[in-house]
């Protein structure tokens, strides 16, 4: 009778089977990726074919540090892994452990190895990158003697600046010896002194522009004296130079618009400013005239003949207030002497005298005001209206006896 077994052996043993062949733990398989998908879980499944078969492929996340590069359909590569069943499907596969590009995406692996190495040496920090000068006279150029390049930086320099020295130096920027003939030609504009180097091409694939992916590039940059404006390709291409440069330009046009300031530009600013100046002068001088009349003002109010005017007339004051104050006090005072006046009147001897009265005095002088102040005999002198008369004292008689 013969031998009946289940799926799940079967595949079993297809998969020991695939397991004890040792070629099939570590091969490699080239071909074109098709049916890339990245999963949400990290893994990446696609199919590797060739012009007669296909096979199914699979990364797991954790051997994602394999790839350098973000997979997709038509790129050509070569996949390193080990090929095993699926037990569950009947199925086998390569799980993949290692994906590299093959032709120009090897070198863009390369171009991003050497982009990180540099990185981590601090050749791209900021803190390195020197500032374009504002104003130049000598402009040093590293570009192929023909092409587009080096007369879209001519037409632009000139047009912007017509009184510019531009030194180019012919380099080869294509092919095998372009790195090194680009190296010289930033060395030698570098030691001549120009004020700033344009170095770069036009667009082109990556094999076109790949000397300036090169490190000694890199590094001659690097080490210029001279700030280096970067200008390889157009907008979307971006070369190890272009990260090394103290600016980056994308496309030589560009460069020299950045590196050359514009003449016209800066004669109209000039004239700007002039007109500024001279306005901010007027303004001045007016300012100062406002400030001047307004001081000779304030001198002529201060001044010695203005001051001697009030001062007299200060005085002229002061002497009507004292007239009038003299003049009150007087009418007061004689008002007063009036009154004193009656007052005394009042009092006044002759007046007495009149009256029928007489003073009576002693030879001496002295009031006679009591009888004991004589004695009989005594001469006396009687006062009246009108004159004196001589007497002698007979006898004395108090009152009341």
């Amino acid at each position: 009778m013969n031998n009946v077994y289940t799926v799940a052996q079967v595949n079993r043993y297809i998969h020991n089977m695939f397991t004890q062949d040792f070629f099939l733990k570590r091969i490699y398989v080239k071909g074109e990726v098709s049916n890339c998908k990245y999963h949400t879980s990290g893994h990446i499944y696609f199919s590797l074919k060739d012009e007669s078969g296909a096979i199914a492929c699979v990364m797991f996340a954790g051997a994602r540090k394999g790839l350098s590069f973000r997979m997709k359909d038509g790129d050509k590569v070569t996949v390193g892994g080990s090929v095993e069943v699926y037990e569950r499907d009947g199925r086998y596969q390569l799980y993949a452990k290692e994906i590299t590009l093959e032709g120009a995406g090897a070198l863009y692996e390369r171009y991003l190895r050497l982009k990180q190495e540099l990185e981590e040496m601090g050749m791209f920090a900021r803190e390195y990158k020197q500032p374009i000068p504002a104003y130049i006279k000598k402009l040093g150029v590293v570009t192929a003697p023909t092409g587009a390049a080096v007369q879209d930086i001519r037409n632009v320099s000139l047009r912007r600046n017509p009184y510019l020295q531009i030194i180019l130096y012919p380099a080869q920027v294509q092919g095998e010896g372009a790195a090194e003939s680009i190296v010289r030609g930033l060395q030698m504009l570098d030691a001549y002194g120009v004020d700033v180097i344009i170095c770069g091409r036009g667009g082109g694939s990556i094999e076109d522009l790949w000397a300036f992916n090169e490190e000694i590039v890199a590094r001659a940059i690097f080490e210029c004296r001279t700030p280096v404006i970067s200008a390889v390709g157009h907008e979307t291409d971006f070369t190890i130079a272009d990260f090394v440069a103290d600016m980056r330009a994308p496309t030589p046009s560009a460069a020299a618009e950045l590196a050359v300031y514009d003449l016209s530009a800066l004669l109209e600013k000039i004239h700007a400013l002039q007109g500024r100046m001279d306005r901010a002068a007027l303004s001045h001088v007016r300012d100062n005239r406002q400030t001047l009349q307004a001081l000779q003002h304030r001198l002529k109010l201060s001044g010695p003949e203005n001051r001697l005017l009030q001062d007299r007339q200060h005085a002229a004051d002061l002497e009507e207030k004292l007239r009038s104050l003299m003049s009150n006090i007087l009418l007061e005072k004689r008002h007063r002497m009036t009154i004193l006046s009656g007052q005394l009147e009042g009092l006044s001897p002759l007046r007495k005298l009149r009256s029928g009265y007489s003073y009576v005095r002693t030879s001496d002088g002295s009031a006679v005001t009591s009888i004991s102040q004589v004695s009989p005999g005594d001469p006396l002198e009687i006062c009246v209206t009108d004159g004196t008369v001589k007497a002698s004292v007979l006898e004395r008689n108090p009152y009341g006896k």
